[in-house]
């Protein structure tokens, strides 16, 4: 069953109390959540809409249904360009995030690591099955999940099992018949308050005696000893100039406190080699999506530095092309290297100092390199990106009137008079303009999206390290040498 917008916010409203902002426990559909909803709606709403059904719709290669891309294994160099081109466009339609990539993306990494793991244990593990019972229900309930990964971490010097105190990661307290029990804490996690159900993830590489924080496993977001902090990331509300659209998110530190896991929801458990392939891999994979996310907001960047010259009346000026020229450059190239991640994807991951290698059952795994590359120059640029907006735009987006004002008799004219610079622009349209570059700059979410944009999918350091550990290098290093006539035989002298 595919659902609708209102069907998914319907299947909210049932579940249980689990949700704290601002000190106070509050409801999945408290009118804080509202802007979330329709963001993330907007993927159920544009399942059957002809301009994004080519992207959206896709086969499950579970029971030949067709379902929503956002619940999908990717199985095709195609899966993967689409899966890109569908971020860029619905992030287009709702002015940055859709806030449904996480679940799709770690879904794909465990679908592959399980499969792994299971061959590590010699058949005596049943991860693998345990998730595909798990993602059939996810494809056919057209559920919504969020991708919990990213650990508090105590002291950062330390790994998980040398922490004073071994919550800082989440991890397995007790191994029981039926299950198993898990303590710790996640943050940072995007829009889990909003979600149907929770993919807990490793954060990092691990050694053997980490083996407890080796753990993924699936659990509803309202489950028993689950507790979400939530954070609200949502825009001033207007009273008299309605935005086009409105978005909205949401981050939660959830809390795991002696939670009750059964096995069939466990995908990982104390396998260590393969949690960090986990971390490795779930990063893989949502960096692919921001290689359609960023360049999304590249392109709504663009535009808005467009129309702040057109505005200023100064777009045929020299300096502003230079730097139209330079967000171009910025947008397309991070597009274009997930576009070649997607291109050269596969059912293999590459090895240091082995290549590549077959992993997983068969499912397409996009290029660590390209998607690396891209996000790395995507995610560096973004207070760049800011910079020039604020260049081009001037000091009006944080100085200027309240609505109210200009709904003032005495106020309004001169107001319009006095923020017109352009004859031919209607200053209603200008003051529309330069309250959004308010939000988009000014306001307390748009420094929660400098931050996001920056880090989310991973830190541009975390990129730095999987580029330089995973090129290979040393084959570069033999080009020249041949070229330079280098005998690596005189160095044994």
């Amino acid at each position: 069953m595919v659902r609708t917008k209102e069907q998914y916010i319907k299947d909210l409203g049932r579940m249980k109390p689990n949700l704290y902002y601002d000190g106070k426990e509050f409801d999945r559909l408290d009118d804080l959540h509202t802007d979330c909803f329709n963001t993330i709606g907007t993927t159920f709403d544009a399942f059957n809409d002809p301009e994004y059904k080519d992207l959206i719709q896709v086969k499950s290669h579970l029971t030949g249904e067709i379902i929503n891309r956002f619940t999908h294994i990717n199985h095709s160099t195609d899966d993967l360009h689409k899966k890109q081109d569908m971020v860029r466009k619905l992030c287009q339609k709702v002015g940055g995030c859709i806030q449904r990539c996480m679940g799709c993306d770690a879904a794909n990494a465990i679908y592959n690591v399980s499969y792994e793991a299971d061959k590590l244990n010699n058949g005596e593990s049943h991860y693998h099955e345990n998730f595909k019972k798990w993602l059939l229900r996810f494809q056919q309930e057209d559920l919504v999940a969020a991708g919990a990964q990213t650990d508090v971490k105590g002291d950062r010097i330390k790994r998980p099992a040398d922490q004073a105190d071994p919550d800082m990661y989440v991890h397995v307290v007790e191994k029981k018949k039926d299950g198993i029990i898990v303590r710790g804490c996640k943050l940072n996690i995007s829009e889990a308050s909003v979600s149907d159900e929770l993919l807990v993830m490793p954060t990092r590489a691990l050694r053997p005696e980490d083996k407890d924080y080796a753990v993924s496993f699936a659990v509803p977001a309202d489950y028993e000893g689950v507790t979400h902090v939530v954070t609200v990331h949502n825009l001033r509300k207007r009273e008299h100039f309605p935005r086009g659209f409105t978005p909205g998110g949401t981050d939660s530190y959830i809390i795991f406190d002696d939670v009750f896991v059964p096995w069939e929801r466990v995908f990982l458990c104390g396998e260590h080699q393969h949690g960090g392939a986990l971390a490795l891999l779930f990063g893989l994979f949502h960096r692919h999506s921001y290689s359609g996310c960023k360049p999304a907001i590249g392109d709504l960047t663009v535009g808005t530095a467009a129309l702040a010259a057109e505005y200023n009346n100064f777009a045929r000026a020299s300096h502003f092309r230079h730097k139209l020229a330079e967000l171009i450059l910025i947008t397309e190239l991070g597009y274009a290297a997930g576009y070649t991640a997607s291109d050269l994807g596969k059912s293999e991951v590459y090895m240091p100092g082995v290549g590549f290698i077959p992993y997983g059952p068969g499912s397409y795994i996009p290029d660590s390199i390209y998607c690396n590359v891209g996000r790395c120059i995507s995610g560096e640029s973004v207070f760049r990106e800011a910079e020039i907006i604020v260049d081009l735009c001037g000091g009006i987006p944080a100085t200027f009137p309240h609505e109210k004002d200009f709904m003032n008799s005495k106020l309004r004219d001169q107001l319009y008079k006095y923020i017109t610079r352009n004859p031919k622009i209607a200053p209603e349209n200008a003051a529309q303009f330069w309250r959004y570059v308010g939000d988009s700059l000014c306001s307390a979410s748009s420094g929660i999206s400098l931050f996001g944009n920056y880090h989310g999918g991973g830190s541009p350091v975390m990129e730095e390290i999987a580029i330089t550990t995973q090129y290979d290098i040393e084959s570069r290093k033999t080009m020249v040498k041949k070229i330079a006539g280098i005998d690596d035989e005189l160095n044994n002298k």
